[in-house]
C-alpha cells in the first residue's frame, strides 16, 4: 500500500524545496536519528532525501514508514554486536586473499529487521523523491538509485566498506560503499531543484593525523569524503555566483542555501561503539541536542560553502561516563522533600539517564565551575519515557555562596506537549555532622520548571538517587577519550580520580585537619 513517510511536505505545501542529505558514519549514524527527531519537531519538511554509506540505513528506515521518534528507539535498543558477522571459516584460510573480514549476514538477518527496514515499504513511499548512493565499482562511478528501484542487495552494497565486507555482484556489475567517491550527493540534489541543502554530517574533519593502521584507514575515508564534499561546495559556490549574475542554473534563480548539522567534536569510532565506550542512546541524544543547538541559532542565509563549515573541534584527553538517577517525583510541590513524599504516595517516579563528557580534562580541572557536557533523556510517569534533552548542563564541584559547600549540577531543557520544561538538579557536597559522604554524592535534589531555564516557575519537585548498582554501572562506563595509548588512558583516568577524591577531601577533611 502507498504511504507517506514522515518529514514529507503536507498537501498544498509552497515553502522552500529542501533536500535531506544523510551522509555516512558507520554504525555511529545512530546520531542521525536524533537529528531527524529534532528536524521533525522544528516543523521542517523535505521534497528530496538522499543517503550514502551508513546514512542509507536511516533513509531506509524513514522510507519504511518509521517516525523519527521510533527510529531513535530502534537505535537505542539495537544490539550493536549484531553488525558483526564472520565469514565461513574456510575463507579465513585464504589469508591475505580472503574476500573480507566479515559478511552481511548480521545486517540482513538482525540489524535491518530490528531497524524496521522494509524494502517493499520503501518502494511504495510517496511524496518524497529519494535516492540511495552506491559505488559502481565496475565503472568507478557513483550511482544514485531511486527509491522505487532499490533492493536488499543494493542496500547491503551501499554499506559494504572494502576490507570489512565483501562487494556485492549483480549481473556483470560489482557494487560497494560509495564513500570513497563521495559521502553526500549535493550536486544531484541541486539538479533536482533543492533550494536548501540540509546535510547531516558525521565524518571527522580535524587537523590531527593519528598513528596506527585503523586510524589511518579512517583518515583515508575522511580525506575522500571531506574532499568530495568540499569539491561539491566549490561547484555550488560557482553556481551561486552565476545565479547572482542573473543566470538560471538547473532552474534556480536564487542562490542555494546550506544547513549542515555535525558533532561539535568527532564522534568515537565504530570500535568504541562496538566495545561499549559509547552506546546508541548517547549517540541519538547527542544528535538531537546538537541539532537543536543549530536550529536555534541557524543563520537565515545558511552556512558558507567552505571547508570550515565541516570543521570540528580538536580534543585533548578527556573522560566520559553514563549515569542513571531515579526517585519519587510529583507535579505541584516546589520543595524536593515534599515532592519526594508526594511522589512516593502517588507512585510517580522520575529517572534521569545521562551521559557526561569532559572533552578536555586539563581545561575542566582548571575551570572553577568544572563544566562538562550532558546529553540525556528522562522518564517521568505523567509525561512518558525517553524524553530527550535539547540542551544540558553539568558542573562537578561548582562553587556555592558558602565557601564550605560545593554543588554537583545536572540540568536539562526538554519539551513535553507544546511546552518547554527545565529540570534542575543539585547534589550538595557539605561537611555536616556525621558521615554523609555517600548521601551527598548520590542524592540529587531536583525541581521542574515550566519554561526555558531554572528561573521559570517551579511546577514539580522530587529527589533522585544513585543506588549501589547504579554506581557500579556508572564506574563500568567510565572511559578515557581522545587518546589511543593505554598509558595515556590510564593517566587520564587517574588524573580524574585524583581530582574527584581531592575535591571531596577538601570538603570533608579540612575541618578535621584544622581541629588537629
Amino acid at each position: 500500500m502507498p504511504h507517506t513517510p514522515y518529514l514529507t511536505p503536507p498537501a498544498g505545501y509552497t515553502g522552500p524545496r529542501r533536500a535531506l542529505i544523510l551522509a555516512g558514519g558507520g554504525m555511529r549514524v545512530a546520531y542521525q536519528a536524533g537529528v531527524l527527531r529534532a528536524l521533525e519537531e522544528a516543523g521542517l519538511c523535505f521534497t528530496h532525501a538522499d543517503g550514502t554509506s551508513g546514512g542509507i540505513m536511516n533513509l531506509a528506515m524513514l522510507l519504511s514508514g518509521l517516525s523519527p521518534t521510533a527510529m531513535c528507539e530502534r537505535w537505542r535498543t539495537l544490539r550493536v554486536r549484531d553488525f558483526v558477522s564472520l565469514m565461513p571459516f574456510a575463507e579465513y584460510l585464504r589469508g591475505p586473499a580472503m574476500a573480507a573480514m566479515g559478511d552481511a549476514d548480521g545486517l540482513v538477518e538482525d540489524v535491518f529487521p530490528h531497524l524496521g527496514i522494509d524494502v517493499a515499504r520503501i518502494h511504495t513511499a510517496e511524496g518524497l523523491d529519494a535516492t540511495f548512493n552506491v559505488c559502481n565499482f565496475t565503472d568507478k562511478v557513483n550511482e544514485a538509485i531511486p527509491h522505487p528501484h532499490i533492493d536488499l542487495d543494493l542496500l547491503v552494497a551501499g554499506v559494504s566498506l572494502p576490507m570489512f565486507m565483501p562487494a556485492v555482484r549483480k549481473g556483470e556489475t560489482t557494487y560497494t560503499d560509495a564513500v570513497w567517491i563521495q559521502d553526500a550527493n549535493l550536486i544531484d540534489a541541486v539538479r533536482r531543484g533543492a533550494q536548501e541543502l540540509w546535510v547531516v554530517w558525521i565524518i571527522a574533519n580535524t587537523p590531527i593525523y593519528r598513528d596506527g593502521f585503523f586510524n589511518q584507514y579512517v583518515h583515508m575515508i575522511e580525506m575522500s569524503a571531506c574532499g568530495a564534499l568540499h569539491d561539491a561546495f566549490d561547484r555550488i559556490r560557482e553556481i551561486n555566483d552565476r545565479i547572482r549574475q542573473g543566470e538560471t542554473v538547473y532552474g534556480h534563480t536564487e542562490p542555494i542555501r546550506l544547513h549542515l548539522i555535525k558533532p561539535t567534536h568527532p564522534l568515537p569510532l565504530d570500535p568504541a561503539y562496538y566495545f561499549g565506550d559509547v552506546d546508541g542512546a548517547t549517540l541519538v541524544n547527542q544528535g538531537y541536542a546538537e541539532a537543536w543547538a543549530y536550529l536555534e541559532t541557524r543563520p537565515a542565509d545558511g552556512l558558507p560553502f567552505t571547508p570550515a563549515t565541516t570543521r570540528m573541534l580538536t580534543s585533548n584527553p578527556g573522560i566520559t561516563f553514563r549515569e542513571t538517577m531515579e526517585g519519587p517525583f510529583a507535579l505541584g510541590p516546589s520543595d524536593p522533600q515534599t515532592g519526594f513524599e508526594q511522589g512516593s504516595l502517588d507512585g510517580h517516579r522520575l529517572a534521569l539517564h545521562a551521559t557526561i563528557t569532559i572533552h578536555d580534562l586539563a581545561r575542566f580541572i582548571a575551570d572553577p565551575d568544572h563544566a562538562g557536557s550532558l546529553v540525556a533523556t528522562i522518564d517521568f510517569t505523567p509525561f512518558g519515557t525517553a524524553l530527550p534533552a535539547r540542551r544540558g548542563v553539568f558542573n562537578l564541584f561548582s562553587p556555592a555562596d558558602d565557601p564550605e559547600t560545593r554543588y554537583m549540577v545536572y540540568e536539562l531543557a526538554f519539551r513535553h506537549g507544546d511546552e518547554d520544561y527545565y529540570l534542575a538538579g543539585r547534589k550538595t557536597i557539605r561537611d555536616d555532622p556525621g558521615f554523609d559522604l555517600w548521601k551527598d554524592t548520590t542524592t540529587l535534589f531536583t525541581t521542574l520548571h515550566r519554561g526555558p531555564d531554572r528561573n521559570a516557575p517551579v511546577v514539580g519537585a522530587g529527589i533522585l538517587s544513585l543506588g549501589v548498582g547504579d554506581l557500579i554501572r556508572l564506574v563500568s562506563t567510565m572511559r578515557a577519550i581522545h587518546t589511543d595509548a593505554l598509558t595515556e588512558k590510564a593517566r587520564t583516568l587517574a588524573t580524574f580520580g585524583a581530582f574527584f577524591l581531592g575535591e571531596l577531601w577538601d570538603t570533608y577533611a579540612r575541618h578535621t585537619q584544622t581541629d588537629e
